[in-house]
């Protein structure tokens, strides 16, 4: 990587994205460490002088995006080659016809799995992400390596990753390339001490929003955004009364045990975007009462704890990943002594869900297939998913949003 960006000619792409983004990642960063002022974190004001004085290569195409916790970043041109970690933010950069500029992630194969079950019904989009650097936690020299444009990940949950702190983030912001994402509002969990002054909790498209902005792809975000509110629309406007809705439960069983994790269906942040909208009852909830989930975090469960909460619909994560076999799971189900006495499994309402780390795509089919789960009197019956296949097929009457739509704002044929 050449560092020696002063004696260069004539900027390229590459220092003009990084120069930027060095500027005002590693000015947040220092006053995160820093105990020169009382809050710690430099004010718009300060921040934009810094960025006016110091951008010598400015141009007339220069633009800036803030979101928490990294405050205003620069750009001077849009980034190409994209580090990421976590799943919603891989999938907005899918959404964004950006998937082949991702040069890492946590678990490739895990994302390459699930997506290339969703994108099958996209004509003209595919993924290809297995061999990617599994990027969690990263290191240093990884990421000097890589030379990224852009770190599309939040730099406050990366100081949490093992061997880092803040002025490691810091560093790769300074000599590699800005961070720019938002983690924690997956369940609006507290941020690190060090980042609580300046950070903020977002909805999943709220993020895709800032994200489309970095690409200066607004448009697509746009045009996906429209159909996500048509399909909240439909749910809501068909939503059966509160006394004729199911109660259910969101879990993730063990592989080898019987035991397992237990998640919030409304609680706020993005992990329950696709749950939340269904106003469904929580069983887990009433079962454990003011113990679940403190700050968002899951709760341990094993059958009898279940069978306490009696969901009338199980849904479980992970079958869609392949990480997960339903059909053993429900096996697994029937001929416990407990579990065969759940609601959902005599009823035979156990169904496949994908992941809680969900970007637009993901929550698309997500919203489709949970209102299909829980109301198919409202919103038609839930064809069932088999193992290893894609999505299942959805007559288009019973869609509940144009995947030929979806395909052509992705490849930009809108």
């Amino acid at each position: 990587m050449n560092n020696d960006t002063e004696t260069t000619e004539a900027p390229t792409r590459r220092d003009y994205v990084k120069y930027g983004g060095a500027v005002i990642g590693g000015s947040l960063l220092a006053g995160c460490a820093s105990n020169s002022d009382s809050e710690g974190t430099p004010t718009p004001s300060e921040t934009g002088t810094d960025t006016a004085t110091a951008s010598q290569t400015a141009t007339e195409d220069d633009y800036s995006v803030r979101m928490a916790p990294m405050g205003e970043v620069e750009f001077s041109n849009v980034p190409e080659d994209v580090f990421t970690i976590l799943g919603h933010h891989v999938d907005m950069l899918l959404a964004l016809g950006r998937g082949d500029d991702i040069n890492a992630m946590h678990g490739p194969g895990y994302h390459q799995a699930l997506y290339e079950k969703l994108v099958a019904h996209f004509d003209g989009v595919s993924v290809d992400w297995e061999g990617l650097y599994s990027s969690w936690p990263p290191t240093k020299e990884k990421l000097y390596e890589l030379d990224s444009d852009i770190h599309i990940a939040d730099p406050a949950k990366v100081t949490t990753g093992e061997g880092w702190d803040d002025s490691d983030v810091q560093e790769i912001a300074e000599n590699v390339a800005p961070w720019f994402g938002n983690t924690l509002s997956g369940t609006n969990r507290t941020p690190p001490e060090s980042w609580a002054d300046r950070y903020e909790y977002y909805t999943l498209w709220e993020i895709f929003g800032k994200i489309a902005e970095v690409f200066q792809a607004q448009d697509r975000y746009e045009a996906l955004a429209s159909i996500h509110d048509s399909v909240l629309q439909t749910i809501e406007e068909n939503l059966p009364l509160t006394y004729d809705r199911p109660s259910a439960a969101l879990v993730l069983f063990s592989a080898d045990e019987d035991s397992g994790w237990g998640y919030k269906l409304n609680y706020p942040g993005y992990y329950a975007a696709h749950t939340r909208p269904m106003g469904v009852e929580d069983a887990l909830a009433d079962a454990v009462g003011e113990g679940y989930g403190d700050d968002g975090r899951n709760i341990t469960l094993d059958y009898e704890l279940l069978l306490e909460a009696d969901p009338d619909v199980l849904l479980v994560l992970g079958p869609m990943t392949e990480s997960y076999n339903l059909d053993e799971i429900r096996q697994r189900l029937e001929n416990d002594t407990a579990a065969s006495e759940l609601t959902a499994v005599q009823e035979g309402q156990v169904y496949a869900q994908g992941a809680r780390r969900q970007g637009p795509i993901l929550n698309l089919f997500q919203l489709e297939m949970t209102a299909k789960q829980l109301y198919p009197d409202q919103f038609g019956e839930w064809p069932g998913y088999v193992n290893g296949e894609p999505y299942p097929e959805i007559s288009k009457d019973e869609q509940l949003f144009d995947r030929q739509r979806v395909a052509d704002i992705i490849n930009g044929e809108f």
